[in-house]
């Protein structure tokens, strides 16, 4: 799940009028900051995937392997990365909890929009003079290959962070009252000046520091709203800046070194391969045939959906995305059959929890991104899990349907489902060309994604033959934007680790956590229920990136296999995601299906109850997520 924590727009009105300077200004600064990050991000995203399918091609097939690709591909990425956090930023798509805000008025919104935006620009002023220092200390430095000077590749944490500025700028001035444009500068001040004054008492708390700023700032800067992205930097800048004498051109580098992992930049590139399997009509196909071989049975659209998101799931990178592709694709016809809309928005939010370890998942990749584990095991490991997380749906759906008459549905002829087959195999084919092309060593977990756009191009255009030109460039801007909002969260949550290593609550943490009475048991069983509470807040992604580094070593070391923990806590998150009040993950399906969230919420619960009992199954057999291995 990545991108189901939008901002919203102040609803009190604007600034100034939209005819005043003000206005035109803001609107001029707008187009500007869109036309300088779109079009370069979508060149950039198209450079990448050419060149890292080419270094495929090359390795692979010619035995020549372009030793500057990764490098250039480096250097290409840490822009596309900044590039797309502005587009996000600009677009409002960077993830953040909305849960509370929701239930407030309007006027309370508004306040708080200003008041988000402030603090977007607080830590961007921070990071501002530390980024362009960086980018001075960096000059001594060159690649080995190209001899290219590591200051162009950095400059682009200045560039983003200068025109994250801008954005928000004329974002104030386009939607900011000036009521609340002037209390937000005075709360923001204010709690400034307080911790200001409280340096010379700070350093004396020790780790109490540590609730004080990751725990009680952060959850207060998460539950009014302010991007995630920006908690985690602000509470870190704050924290460091406060306690100790560290330079913050430390924090920056950890932002860098969290966002220039080249594991990373596969990100993108399975974002962008799920738009397209979408768009070619290759999950339409895939569905089809499913419903033609089982649409048939009592409650067989039911099925159908969960075979539908095991299929899609994992590549967009998006759960969004992949409810997207199949709700629209079932939902008209299961209603026809008298299924009840909160039910079918019960089941899809059920799906998107049970499927969040299928490969290529972006929460697999950045587990070994962050600690180390083979992304080749994780991909292997993680196809059981989610059979079993999809067994215990459909014990649920055949109680549910058991007693229902059977439906007056003529099961379709063999040549109709052998057809439906026929013409679903290219589609059906992509996510085994994927695993194996890792499995085998064709490509690595960064390239594969390469693989699979190119497949889907050529598969697309010449099989189904469905796309449409004109959704290329939105496709990609909408990829570099969910990509960058990704990104710049693991490179800040990079920076908080790091903090929260160097106050030696990493130490504290092994201890506690080994401590644990029940062994490597009870280990697992609390890293269950602790993440399945950081699904609801956190989500995956920045959820493993602060404590992967932490968890998995004790794991490790209490002999628990670093796969089958990793499908524990994603299987874990998963259910936190979608788990409603607070899951961000079940409001998503509701707004995909278009249900009032009451309507879902009495009829969700048997269907997670059933994947709890699957979690305990995988926490508890280890063959499950290892078999295979």
């Amino acid at each position: 799940m990545t991108a189901l924590l939008h901002e919203g727009r102040g609803v009190a009105g604007p600034l100034e009028p939209a005819n005043s300077i003000a206005g035109r200004s803001a609107r001029v600064l707008d187009t500007l900051v869109k036309w300088t990050t779109e079009l370069p991000a979508v060149l950039l995203l198209i450079a990448e995937v050419a060149l890292l399918l080419a270094n495929v091609i090359y390795r692979y097939a010619l035995h020549d392997p372009l030793t500057w690709a990764d490098e250039l591909a480096s250097l290409l990425f840490i822009w596309l990365a900044m590039l797309g956090a502005v587009i996000a930023l600009r677009r409002g798509e960077h993830m953040r909890l909305t849960t509370f805000i929701a239930r407030m008025s309007p006027g309370a919104q508004a306040f708080l929009d200003t008041l988000g935006t402030i603090v977007v620009m607080v830590f961007m002023l921070c990071l501002l003079g530390p980024a362009l220092e960086y980018v001075q200390e960096e000059w001594l430095i060159t690649t080995p290959a190209l001899e290219m000077h590591h200051s162009y590749r950095v400059a682009a944490i200045a560039a983003g962070v200068i025109l994250m500025l801008v954005s928000s700028a004329a974002r104030l001035l386009q939607h900011a009252r000036l009521k609340n444009l002037i209390w937000s500068c005075a709360l923001v001040a204010a709690c400034a000046l307080a911790l200001y004054a409280a340096r010379g008492v700070l350093p004396a708390l020790g780790n109490l520091n540590l609730v004080l700023f990751f725990l009680l700032g952060v959850g207060l800067l998460v539950t009014i709203g302010v991007p995630i992205m920006t908690a985690f930097g602000l509470a870190t800048v704050a924290y460091i800046g406060s306690t100790s004498h560290t330079p913050m051109l430390v924090v920056v580098g950890r932002v860098d070194e969290g966002m220039s992992g080249i594991i990373l930049l596969s990100v993108p590139l399975f974002v962008f391969l799920g738009a397209l399997i979408e768009a070619m009509g290759m999950a339409s196909a895939m569905i089809r045939f499913l419903a033609n071989l089982i649409g048939h049975m009592r409650g067989g659209l039911s099925y159908v959906l969960i075979g539908a998101m095991y299929l899609v799931s994992g590549i967009s990178g998006s759960k969004a995305a992949d409810m997207a592709a199949v709700a629209p694709a079932l939902f008209p016809e299961m209603k026809k059959r008298g299924e009840a809309e909160g039910e079918l928005v019960a089941m899809l939010t059920a799906s998107g929890a049970m499927s969040e370890t299928i490969p290529p998942s972006l929460v697999l990749i950045t587990i070994g991104s962050v600690t180390g584990v083979s992304i080749a095991a994780l991909f292997t490991g993680g196809f059981m899990p989610a059979v079993v997380g999809a067994l215990a749906m459909i014990v649920v759906i055949w109680f549910r349907n058991r007693k229902l008459p059977k439906e007056n549905l003529a099961r379709p002829p063999m040549r109709d489902i052998v057809s439906s087959l026929l013409y679903a195999l290219p589609a059906l084919a992509l996510p085994f060309l994927i695993r194996t092309a890792v499995v085998e060593g064709v490509a690595t977990a960064t390239e594969v994604a390469t693989i699979g756009v190119a497949y889907s191009f050529v598969i697309g255009l010449l099989f189904y033959r469905k796309f449409q030109w004109r959704r290329l460039y939105p496709m990609l801007v909408e990829a570099a934007s969910l990509s960058g909002a990704i990104l710049i969260i693991i490179g800040c949550a990079t920076a908080m680790a790091w903090a929260l290593t160097q106050s030696g609550f990493s130490r504290q943490l092994a201890g506690w956590m080994g401590a644990v009475p029940g062994g490597s048991v009870g280990f697992l069983i609390i890293s269950a229920l602790a993440f399945v509470v950081l699904g609801s807040f956190l989500e995956g992604i920045p959820a493993i990136v602060l404590f992967g580094p932490l968890l998995f070593p004790i794991a490790r070391a209490m002999g628990v296999n670093e796969v089958h923990y990793a499908m524990v806590v994603v299987f874990a998150m998963g259910l936190g995601l979608f788990a409603p009040p607070f899951g961000v993950g079940f409001y998503a399906a509701c707004a995909i299906g278009r249900v009032n969230p009451a309507h879902a919420m009495q009829r969700v619960w048997p269907y997670l109850a059933a994947l709890f009992v699957a979690l305990i199954l995988i926490a508890t057999i280890p063959w499950i997520s290892v078999g295979f291995l």
